[in-house]
């Protein structure tokens, strides 16, 4: 008996393992490309029309070094960060209850429902002034007020997530006597899914250009008071390399935490072949 021939297996893995490697890093290469072409285009347009008001992205870069390097640049954008996550907390834990609620009972829809078109048609712009005015230049206003434009927006969405449970499930899970925390787990989460990933995914977006607003209109630290400083100032530069750290971090965010979470969330159903 023949000793099984390994010499064709190994070149076929290693080319498996070549393919598999160059499949997983053509989307961040893309990226990469993708950005250095905007690049390369931001920077021909500057020099084609040099300008204070329009700097290139060298001397973006250099302000963004310079920021970072004094320590003011992570100091502003840690105050951001941290309004950020308090509203998208606050807004996504109320608004998924207050519609999940609404979108069970058709009574309490009926009645809640001219509620929720006022406040999504409220201009965020006034909810921010009536916050300050109300209840002062501090942090709950400033938070409170953003997680109030939001809420509506999760309520909307969570409602019809909680119109379209599927009741065959809940009539599983009382045959089985499942406790409320099994129900929530085994049974409502997994439906919702894809509602709170829609919610969550908008409200973030949303939720970090608000935060700008509120601290442009009454805080002393975060990017949004860098921009409106430099904007006094006439500095572009400087705008921009504030705008492009958060949207930078943001979309770190994105990468290294929210697609990954969405994905092991989704671990369980039936991917393609």
């Amino acid at each position: 008996m023949s000793a099984p021939d390994t010499g064709d297996r190994t070149p076929g893995a290693a080319a498996g393992s070549q393919s598999s490697l160059a499949t997983a890093l053509t989307p961040v290469l893309t990226v990469a490309v993708s950005l250095l072409g905007l690049c390369l285009l931001w920077g021909f347009a500057a020099n084609a029309w040099p300008s204070r008001a329009f700097p290139g992205p060298g001397q973006v870069w250099q302000v963004l070094l310079a920021e970072a390097a004094s320590g003011d640049l992570f100091y502003h954008l840690g105050a951001t960060l941290g309004r950020v996550a308090a509203a998208y907390v606050i807004a996504m834990v109320v608004g998924s209850v207050i519609g999940v609620l609404l979108g069970s009972y058709r009574n309490a829809d009926r009645f809640f429902n001219p509620w929720v078109i006022l406040f999504l048609n409220i201009p965020a712009l006034v909810v921010i002034v009536l916050a300050y005015i109300w209840f002062g230049l501090n942090e709950a206003a400033a938070i409170g007020a953003v997680a109030v434009n939001k809420i509506p927006n999760v309520v909307v969405t969570m409602r019809e997530g909680a119109r379209a449970l599927d009741p065959n499930y809940a009539e599983m899970a009382a045959v089985y006597r499942f406790g409320p925390l099994d129900r929530i787990r085994h049974v409502l989460l997994p439906q919702l899914q894809p509602y709170l990933a829609a919610a969550s995914r908008s409200g973030i977006a949303l939720i970090w250009k608000i935060v700008l607003v509120v601290e442009l209109l009454g805080r002393s630290n975060g990017v949004g008071f860098q921009i409106y400083l430099y904007f006094q100032l006439f500095d572009v530069a400087a705008i921009l390399a504030y705008t492009l750290a958060f949207v930078a971090v943001m979309l770190v965010i994105e990468l290294l935490v929210v697609q990954p979470v969405e994905r092991h969330a989704t671990r369980w159903r039936r991917r393609p072949a």
